[in-house]
This record gives C-alpha cells, structure tokens and sequence, in this order.
C-alpha cells in the first residue's frame, strides 16, 4: 500500500503555528511515502518565506517530496523580479525543476507548472504541456495511479468558483482522461472536494477523478473552512483499481489533524 499526503496553499508567511505543528505530527503518525504541495507555497514568493517552507518541508516526515508553484510563488509588486526572474527565490528553496514528476511501482506522479508572470492569479495549461503529460501517461505501468498536479483547478463546484478554472481545462481533462490519468490533484481556491468527472462530463473517455485541498496551513481559510490535507491510499493489488482520499481537517479543540470524509475512488 502507498499513502501520499496532498497539501495545497500553505502561504508561508500567514502559516499559524499550531496547524503547522499539528500538520507535522500526523505526517510523523502517518508516515506517508510521499507528500505533493500543489502551489501558493507563499504568501508574496519572498526569500524569507521560501526558507520556512523549505526548513517546514524537511522537517515533514516523508521520504519523497513534490512542490509545484501557484500564482502566490511569483513576485506580485516586485515587477522587475517578476519580469526577469520570477522563479528565482522558489527555484533557490526548491531547484530549478518547475514540473517535477515521481515515480515508483504504486504511482506515477506528473507536476504541471500553470503559472504565468503576465497573470495575475490564473492559471494556464498550454498544448504542448497537456501534449507532454498525455505522453507520459500512456508509458505509465497498469497498475500504477496516475496522478496529475497543477495548481488551479480543472473542476470547480460552486458557479462563484467558475472565473479561477485553469485556462486550457477542458482540452486538458479530455486529453488527460483518454492517456489514463486517474486522479488531478490542485488547490488555489482553498476549498475541499472531491468529484468524479465522469458524472459531470459524460463524453470522458474514461473515469477521471478530482481531489481540491483546502488551505493547508495558512489563515487564509476560506468561509470557516477548517484547514485540511488529503491523505491518499492506494493498494495496486486491489481489483478493481480503486484509492481512497481521506479529508483530514484541523480540530482546534485537540489541535490535531482528524479524519472529517473518506470518499472511494472507483477507476
């Protein structure tokens, strides 16, 4: 069995401590094999702020770590930073590769970069990234969960929500669901979810499921949403192929991560 901890939004620079240690704690309980941060690991893409993630990161007890840029990992009133090396401070935390990918014999894991510095917070697939990820998805093995991150989401339940879409989205999930993607993990609009494309879009090739986390870590929670993380479990063994995402949302009352929804993932 592979569990992999999906995160999103932590917008370093507005983290509350508590949550941050709590988010620690369940990591070390837990011990995922893998933890993916979908973007805004910001709050203003600042040097200072890059630090605490990288020394939070490191100190998340999990073997393999993916981190993908939002909008917020870009500088917003540094304009000449934004124009000339807008992934300069994110690159020094992180390295220079903007769409890691992952692999082992559970999961292939694909990190799609959808930020622009000539945008403000929208995001953008381009056909030459959806071309590449399709690519990579049909080498994939039989057994593994195909997983694609990208920072805004493909899918979004609330019609208020409509205007943060990735730009490029419904080329991406036609073209993503026909290569054999099985899951798109994103954040950006600090908002928890979990759907299956299929029931929405029923021309899909195949079953796509999305996961949206919440905000991570940050203040910056959303219409009294608690903060909260994914877990995802995958047994390639299962058949039928299925995971199960487990919502894990911050209590304050414990001050602890705690399981709030499981939903399974039929492929």
């Amino acid at each position: 069995m592979s569990l992999v901890l999906h995160l999103s939004d932590t917008h370093f620079g507005t983290e509350r401590t508590e949550v941050s240690d709590a988010l620690l704690l369940l990591a070390r309980e837990m011990q995922p094999d893998l933890a993916i941060l979908s973007g805004d690991v910001t709050q203003r893409a600042r040097a200072s702020q890059f630090a605490a993630a990288r020394r939070f990161l490191d100190a998340l007890a999990t073997p393999v770590k993916l981190v993908i840029p939002g909008n917020h990992d870009i500088p917003l009133f540094n304009l000449a930073a934004r124009l000339f090396n807008p992934y300069g401070n994110y690159c020094h935390a992180f390295g220079t590769e903007l769409e890691p990918q992952f692999s082992n014999e559970d999961v292939l894991v694909i990190g799609v970069n959808a930020t622009r510095p000539w945008r403000h917070k929208d995001g953008e697939v381009s056909a030459q990234q959806i071309g590449r990820v399709s690519e990579q998805l049909q080498r994939a093995q039989p057994h593994q969960l195909r997983i694609v991150v990208v920072h805004q989401p493909i899918f979004v339940v609330s019609d208020s929500d409509r205007e943060n879409l990735l730009h490029g989205h419904q080329h991406a999930t036609q073209a993503w669901s026909a290569a054999g993607a099985d899951l798109v993990l994103s954040g950006h609009i600090h908002l928890a979810y979990v759907r299956n494309l299929k029931e929405h879009m029923h021309d899909l090739p195949r079953a796509l499921w999305v996961a949206s986390a919440g905000t991570a870590i940050s203040k910056r929670v959303r219409e009294g949403q608690p903060n909260s993380v994914n877990l995802i479990r995958y047994e390639p063994t299962q058949m039928p192929r299925a995971c199960k995402v487990e919502r894990m949302d911050f209590d304050a009352v414990t001050s602890r991560f705690v399981l709030a929804q499981t939903t399974l993932l039929e492929m």
